[in-house]
């Protein structure tokens, strides 16, 4: 029983449905060496693994001339993006019904190879300066443009006070064929439609809540173009769990919607996905979004999980090189939420029903309200 328990695992691997990136029931340990850093050619770092030298070139390249200096600005942002909207393009399903053959490869640079196709596609309008800007990086240091896109994506994270050091293995050769449009969930789709999609790309329920931890960081541009550049909550520039906070604020804009988009809490420039919205009131996923709320730190580690699994979808983590030494430490930032101005408690809708909502802190602004109304009345008293 044991030899065909055996054989089946490894049947599975082979066709990449099972694996340490998807189902969490094969574990597999990467071989490490112990042994003193070297010097790299050609600049004044020092590597544990030589192999890794050519991606500190990457990294001081892309940090002065695409991160401006290390920055958690828009490129970073959809540095990030394009992360995960090149590997979800990927089929649990289809590989098996393919026996492996002819299917996304995931995290596999598909959409910079196929970009003519792959940047047609609805869902990754905006996408095509970040892809041409890393496809010049991947191009002149000879790094595939799977390894590029995973690559930057962790080192933008690193730019962002309150992320998580996300790991980088390196290996990945390059797409044979492009992702097909459909494995690219979008903001309109229900929760139920959202989690089959990722479930076929190999996430739970959790780890899709974990990943929107990344509108945490920036804004749309796509979804209404009229509002492009508003943000999905007011500190766009740190991952932190306001974004959990705020999604969960009553909507009171009642302004024009469009497709994918719902009404926002009323904060200025503010945008807030229909997706979003559904995922952070569900009753499949409310209380693991609302566990965000009320610690940072779980947050961050998750996502950073989610983010790690996200670049290894479709891929063989044994078959590649931990380069993650290159990743800069990202500045901690583990600050609870904090109610925007003129919110509170009573404006969050609650949809977890077995726990209980945490206490949190009112903004700046409210308690400098609130002292100074105190300062009056303890005047007028005297």
């Amino acid at each position: 029983m044991q030899t065909r328990h055996s054989f089946i695992l490894a049947l599975l691997t082979g066709f990449g449905l099972l694996s340490s990136t998807h189902a969490g029931v094969i574990n597999v340990e990467r071989a490490t060496v112990s042994r003193a850093p070297s010097k790299c050619p050609g600049n004044n770092h020092l590597a544990k693994n030589p192999s890794c030298c050519v991606w500190y070139d990457v990294l001081d390249d892309i940090q002065e001339n695409l991160f401006d200096g290390g920055e958690c600005g828009e490129e970073a942002h959809e540095s990030i993006r394009l992360a995960f909207h090149d590997a979800v393009g990927y089929s649990l399903s289809s590989k098996w019904a393919n026996f492996g053959r002819n299917s996304a490869g995931g995290a596999d640079g598909s959409i910079m190879k196929f970009d003519d196709i792959e940047l047609a596609y609805s869902g990754n309008a905006g996408l095509d300066e970040i892809v041409e800007s890393q496809k010049y990086f991947a191009n002149t240091h000879k790094v595939s443009y799977g390894d590029i896109i995973q690559f930057t994506s962790s080192v933008a994270l690193s730019n962002c006070p309150g992320s998580p050091r996300v790991q980088f293995l390196a290996g990945r050769g390059n797409a044979t064929v492009p992702a097909p449009e459909s494995t690219l969930p979008s903001p309109w789709d229900s929760v139920p439609k959202i989690l089959m999609r990722m479930a076929d790309a190999g996430f739970t329920p959790d780890e899709v809540v974990a990943l929107m931890a990344s509108h945490s960081l920036g804004g749309q541009d796509n979804v209404d173009k009229k509002k492009a550049g508003w943000t999905f909550d007011t500190t766009p520039n740190k991952l932190d769990s306001q974004f959990f906070l705020e999604t969960l604020l009553k909507g009171t804009d009642k302004g024009r919607q469009v497709t994918g988009s719902s009404p926002s809490p009323g904060l200025e420039h503010q945008f807030r996905l229909q997706s979003d919205y559904a995922l952070a009131r569900s009753p499949i996923t409310s209380c693991t979004w609302q566990s965000f709320v009320g610690n940072p730190a779980l947050m961050s580690k998750e996502f950073g999980k989610a983010m790690e699994k996200l670049a290894l979808v479709g891929q063989t983590a044994a078959s590649l090189t931990d380069c993650s030494e290159v990743i800069p430490t990202p500045e901690v930032f583990t600050d609870a939420p904090m109610y925007p101005a003129g919110k509170s408690r009573r404006d969050v809708e609650v949809s977890c029903a077995w726990r209980a909502f945490p206490t949190l802190d009112t903004s700046v602004e409210d308690k400098s309200n609130e002292t100074t109304a105190k300062s009056s009345w303890d005047s007028d008293r005297t």
